[in-house]
């Protein structure tokens, strides 16, 4: 190599390095001025660089299309209980005491109050008001609740205990702050639903009806109701668990059980499934706050629907019964009494209450039940559903095993509310509808008995069914209840609804009349009863 080569490669060599040191310079030196602004620019927190908001975009988001879509549909339901004036103690003719209706417990403790000072004036003042008490101020008592429109008629499925004795219900919809009224069509107090329609309202937005036989453990669940009062509340979850059951007392509520936020106020709102159909009513949580601490409970949508299409074909829901008391399927013992019989399945009968229609077919306590026209059946479940279903009046072959013999015996079906009226006939769906039937001028309304009714509720004589009884009025003066049976007034037999209108109109106000009744005990017997007083001015 030459010495002008040598020359020229360190010249480049120079060159080169020189270029690389001016390089680290330009980037020590744009660090330390960046460094510097931006502790200029935020002397509070040095290094931060400001946030950027994005341009907003419609995010695809499932969920909030469904809530969308059934908002329109959901309620809040407002419940406005009037308070009510007790009873006057004199000039009241009463057969027997009674204890005062304290309603729900929202209710028992002004009354209870009322009581206590009643009691307080006429022990230290000797009744000075000559029986009247002075009224104590009670004040209108409101509830909150949710529903869910199923008929663009404007037909709501709730919850019977969200308007249960409400005096008034009002109706609000998402984006209308207009209270509407509402009526009870009907209610079914062993699945605690009813069914209320609005009042001037129209174009209502029906939710879609989904199918709670298909819902499986794991599904997604969302929730919308008012819980607390906050409108339109969104909540989501998964189906935790089904066929629950929460009270054993209660034959015919298995829920569907969901983790989604249930809360009170909740009552009566849909769960949803994840196509934005109802699958369930929101009936009660599992708390031990009182809120929600992630056990919810619904009322598998199946069955409300069977629920709601009787009330709104009848009235209300009758169900079939043949008479007979047994352990639950849940219940150790159910499956310890079968096997103790040599009996793998079936139902081991416990109770046969006297003149039930088991009674008067011949089946007796002890009894294995194993099928039902023929058709086997498995546990106590598979015997409600079966016997529940059959129209009152119809005729089931049982066949049970007795002593370990198989015998047959022919059941007519009886009305569940009859046969057990301690348990099912409590007459909530007649306080909270109309009562049907003819009005006599006692305060009461009164319906003709066919021959197979009478057969049916196990009464042998003629007489006409007490459909309600008007709260002050001189037929609950001297006790006449809802579900008597009038069978003579003044000694003159009563058969039909005309025999009280042609009798009433021979009496007149101070008259003294005696009614002779029969009434169901809760052991199912029809026990003859004598009520009577003076006719009021005003009856």
């Amino acid at each position: 190599m030459s010495f002008f080569d040598k020359l020229r490669s360190q010249k480049l060599l120079s060159f080169t390095l020189i270029l690389f040191t001016l390089a680290i310079g330009i980037v020590i030196g744009t660090l330390v001025n960046t460094g510097a602004k931006a502790a200029k620019d935020n002397p509070g927190a040095p290094g931060a660089t400001p946030l950027t908001i994005p341009n907003p975009v419609q995010l695809q988001n499932s969920f909030a299309a469904i809530a969308k879509q059934v908002e329109q549909s959901v309620v809040n339901i407002s419940t406005t209980y009037l308070p009510k004036a007790p009873a006057p103690t004199r000039n009241r003719r009463r057969a027997t005491p009674q204890q005062p209706d304290n309603g729900d417990e929202e209710d028992q403790g002004d009354q209870g109050d009322q009581g206590n000072m009643e009691d307080f004036f006429q022990r230290f003042f000797n009744s000075p008001f000559g029986g009247n008490m002075p009224q104590i101020p009670q004040h209108r008592q409101n509830a909150l609740g949710s529903g869910v429109v199923v008929d663009k008629a404007g037909y709501i499925l709730t919850n019977n205990h969200v308007v249960d004795k409400a005096d008034r219900i009002q109706v609000k919809f998402v984006g209308d702050n207009t209270q509407y009224d509402a009526k009870v069509v009907g209610v079914d107090v062993p699945t605690d639903l009813a069914v209320i329609r609005v009042e001037g309202k129209s174009n209502l937005t029906p939710a879609p009806i989904g199918n709670s036989d298909a819902v499986q453990v794991g599904d997604w669940a969302m929730a919308i109701g008012s819980p607390f009062g906050f409108q339109a509340t969104v909540t989501l979850g998964i189906i935790s668990a089904k066929e629950r059951d929460v009270d054993p007392t209660q034959q015919f509520q298995h829920f569907l059980q969901t983790d989604a936020a249930i809360n009170p106020g909740n009552s009566g709102g849909p769960l949803l499934n994840i196509k934005g159909e109802v699958i369930g009513i929101n009936t009660a949580i599992a708390s031990r706050s009182g809120g929600y601490q992630g056990i919810g409970f619904a009322l598998p949508m199946n069955q409300a629907v069977k629920v709601y299409n009787d009330i709104i074909k009848n009235g209300k829901v009758v169900r079939g019964s043949i008479g007979v008391r047994f352990a639950r399927s849940e219940d150790s013992r159910a499956e310890a009494l079968l096997k103790a019989n040599g009996a793998k399945e079936g139902v081991f009968v416990e109770q046969v209450p006297d003149g039930g229609p088991a009674d008067k077919a011949g089946i007796k306590a002890e009894d294995i039940i194993v099928a039902v026209n023929g058709k086997p059946i498995r546990n106590g479940d598979d015997l409600v559903e079966r016997v529940t279903g059959t129209p009152i009046g119809n005729s089931l072959t049982i066949t049970v095993l007795r002593a370990g013999k198989s015998m047959d015996f022919h059941v007519v079906v009886a009305d569940l509310a009859h046969v057990f009226p301690e348990q099912f006939g409590t007459g909530k769906e007649e306080e909270n509808g109309p009562a049907e039937g003819t009005q006599a001028l006692f305060g009461i309304k009164i319906e003709n008995l066919t021959d197979a009714r009478r057969e049916t509720m196990g009464i042998k004589q003629p007489g006409v069914l007490i459909s309600s009884v008007e709260q002050n009025s001189f037929a609950e003066d001297i006790d006449m209840r809802h579900g008597d049976v009038l069978v003579e007034i003044n000694r003159q037999p009563v058969h039909t609804t005309d025999d009280v209108i042609r009798i009433q109109h021979s009496l007149k106000p101070g008259d003294a009349v005696a009614f002779r009744v029969l009434r169901q005990t809760e052991r199912g017997k029809w026990t003859p009863l004598f009520l009577a007083g003076s006719l009021p001015n005003h009856p």
